[in-house]
């Protein structure tokens, strides 16, 4: 008598299986990515839709809210980029969780930001030089307006393209390592934008979200840190 045999989804160990299991990880996060980026969009427009009831003008181009918003969008997703390349790839379940954090995280603050900034009817992709609406010429820390980074990056913290692809072409501890340095410099480089954002935003909700970048990225600072003291290395400089 025939039996109808289910289909076998675990890798066997000639790993003839592996191609189907990492299809199904793709589908599954580029689903979840969907929905983070979803729900982001729709907590921001619900945030600027109640704002708009209390008759307050939305922002004008170059205002430190819609600036922010458009700036550290675009230092976001370079974040999110670097972190679905080590939760995909490290062998490290603390990295790989470490990586699927910032990540969910960043992407669901980039939905927020992208929401507000189509409801003030503003484009979401940045159209001149960024930082440009931080009014200070040094800024916080010594980043001042369209200061971007001495390595060429559009701003500081960012990764080149070169470090990118190194990024990508490392495994095993190397790519831990390498992933926890740049990642280092990137949530520094953000922590100004935040901060001056907090401090001069006119809108409750534009400083509430800098302030939750501020203190959830300070902690995984920390965290990066120790993380690369136990694997015998050290951040990399940051001006």
């Amino acid at each position: 008598m025939t039996s109808t045999q289910p289909q076998d989804t675990e890798t066997g160990d000639d790993g003839s299986s592996a191609g189907t299991t990492t299809w199904s990880r793709v589908v599954i996060f580029g689903a979840a990515t969907l929905a983070v980026l979803l729900v982001g969009a729709t907590v921001g427009m619900l945030i600027t839709q109640a704002r708009q009831s209390e008759q307050a003008p939305a922002p004008a181009a170059g205002s430190v809210e819609v600036g922010f918003a458009q700036d550290m969008s675009m230092h976001h997703l370079q974040a999110v980029t670097m972190a679905n390349v080590a939760r995909d790839r490290s062998t490290d379940s603390k990295i790989a969780q470490l990586a699927f954090d910032i990540g969910s995280t960043q992407l669901e603050q980039v939905g927020r930001m992208k929401g507000w900034l189509m409801l003030w009817d503003q484009p979401e992709d940045l159209l001149g030089e960024p930082m440009t609406w931080m009014e200070q010429p040094q800024g916080h820390g010594g980043h001042g307006a369209a200061s971007g980074s001495a390595s060429g990056a559009p701003m500081p913290g960012m990764a080149t393209s070169d470090e990118l692809a190194k990024l990508r072409s490392l495994s095993g501890k190397e790519l831990d390592v390498y992933f926890l340095q740049l990642m280092l410099r990137h949530h520094q480089g953000g922590t100004d934008m935040a901060r001056y954002a907090y401090d001069h935003a006119d809108v409750p909700a534009v400083r509430t979200l800098a302030d939750s970048m501020l203190r959830s990225q300070g902690a995984e600072m920390e965290l990066m840190r120790q993380l690369l003291a136990e694997r015998g290395a050290r951040p990399l400089p940051f001006p």
